[in-house]
């Protein structure tokens, strides 16, 4: 899943993006909305947690270009402001949700794990197919009921590949989803991460390379 994380108070912002990366998501970070629309323009997010109160490009204005370019990220507006009247303009400009500060890592990764969910084809919240289990909520993978250790980038790729359902994933497609904005594109990190992964599932092997096209479960 990418994430883009809008927050101007740096260390929150960083706090944020550095617990959501343990969860095996890919992580842009930016401090304010100018910097926000930029990376919205060039990169495809799954979800935005956008703080409302941002310096040069207010959040409000950041969420309505969002919606007016009618992109399918979600968004997840943070504020820190009590006041219900507050939350309710927040989702009427756009907002898929609205999370008050403080809160609870726990709920921000809940919520913007439900969220992602919703920026494609329904599926269940816990995946299954070729004999692997992928649970994204509790990080844990089983294959053939045996449960199997797997590093976040790892976790990461395996998911987009299992939300695929068969159809072939290409290494862009994967290094987009599972690797934040600051990853070589010309690396080889995305063939080294699926042999490494290709490795800790056993054997038979479930991960086909297509030549020139990608890879499939």
């Amino acid at each position: 899943m990418r994430v883009l994380v809008v927050e101007d108070e740096q260390l929150l912002a960083d706090a944020v993006a550095t617990g959501l990366r343990r969860e095996a998501m890919a992580v842009d970070v930016v401090y304010d909305g100018a910097a926000a629309q930029e990376r919205i323009d060039i990169n495809d997010y799954d979800v935005v947690v956008l703080d409302r109160d941002l310096p040069v490009i207010h959040g409000d204005d950041v969420c309505r270009r969002i919606v007016e370019l009618g992109l399918p990220t979600r968004v997840l507006m943070l504020t820190a402001s009590g006041d219900i009247s507050d939350r309710v303009e927040g989702l009427e400009l756009g907002a898929d949700d609205y999370l008050p500060k403080p809160f609870a890592f726990s709920e921000l990764t809940a919520r913007v794990r439900a969220l992602g969910r919703r920026t494609t084809t329904a599926l269940p919240p816990v995946l299954e197919r070729a004999g692997i289990k992928l649970d994204p909520n509790r990080r844990e993978v089983f294959r053939d009921g045996e449960e199997v250790q797997l590093a976040p980038k790892e976790f990461a790729v395996l998911e987009v590949l299992m939300r695929g359902e068969g159809t072939v994933v290409s290494a862009e497609q994967l290094l987009e989803k599972a690797w934040d904005e600051n990853t070589d594109p010309f690396t080889n990190v995305v063939r080294v991460t699926v042999m490494t992964l290709r490795r800790k599932l056993g054997e038979p092997p479930v991960i086909v390379t297509v030549p020139g096209a990608g890879y499939r479960i």
